[in-house]
């Protein structure tokens, strides 16, 4: 069985800005990923979609939830 694997790059620049590239998905699945970082920084956010977004889903279906 072949497992997909998704990954983050994350960096926090000098001037407090963070930048987060996800890496192995395709498709709205990235979006799940996005809005979690948006939820999570909870502050300003820019989404730029990279040619992977644009490539077709690979039926992979990802379920985040948030705690408390």
């Amino acid at each position: 069985m072949f497992m997909e694997t998704h990954e983050f790059d994350i960096a926090i620049n000098p001037d407090g800005t963070v930048r987060v590239l996800v890496q192995g998905t395709k498709g709205p699945v990235c979006e799940k990923y996005a809005e979690l970082f948006q939820n999570i920084l909870a502050g300003e956010t820019v989404v730029e979609r990279t040619a992977e977004y644009y490539a077709p889903p690979t039926g992979v279906e990802i379920n985040l939830e948030q705690r408390a």
